[in-house]
């Protein structure tokens, strides 16, 4: 008996059976992680605007491969092409400095500035007291007024450095 590839994935075909659609998961699932190896690790673990898309992107294109709404084959390669994109933008980011790595990773904004708050840009980038006081708790401790200043960093998190 010959091993037919296309038959077990469903490739060619117009419906696909519960076991073919369980194999392309598998499938979908080993290529993925292969294709994000050939990305970066902080690809999906820093979390920036641009990297949030990007997995975004990547899971909508996969998930397409999987359900045989798009073919298998070309649908993967695409999903490869989308991360080395990513990867050779965030390159170009990284020997670059200026516009071009702030408009793609973003920049810090601070919030608080010599233990004032900056009210001005906690209302541009709806961060509220109640979330400046989190990350305060978050860090150990309860008193705004024992920050000296306060960032609200590229990936989201608020980054706090106190008053010596």
């Amino acid at each position: 008996m010959e091993f037919d590839f296309n038959y077990l994935f469903g490739i060619g075909e117009d419906t696909l059976t519960w076991w073919q659609m369980s194999l392309r998961a598998i499938g979908v699932f080993m290529a993925a992680l292969l294709i994000v190896r050939v990305g970066n690790p902080r690809v999906f673990g820093k979390n920036t605007a641009f990297d949030i898309i990007l997995g975004i992107v990547f899971g909508s294109i996969l998930s397409r491969a999987i359900t045989g709404n798009s073919p298998f084959w070309p649908t993967l390669a695409a999903a490869l092409v989308l991360v080395i994109l990513h990867r050779g933008l965030a390159t170009i980011a990284y020997h670059t400095s200026g516009r071009f790595g702030d408009f793609l990773k973003g920049r810090p904004v601070e919030l608080i500035k010599n233990g004032k708050l900056l009210h001005d840009a906690l209302q541009k980038y709806s961060v509220t007291e109640n979330d400046l006081q989190e990350a305060v708790r978050i860090k150990g401790s309860t008193d705004i007024s024992t920050i000296e200043t306060a960032y609200l960093e590229r990936n989201g998190n608020i980054s706090i450095i106190y008053k010596k």
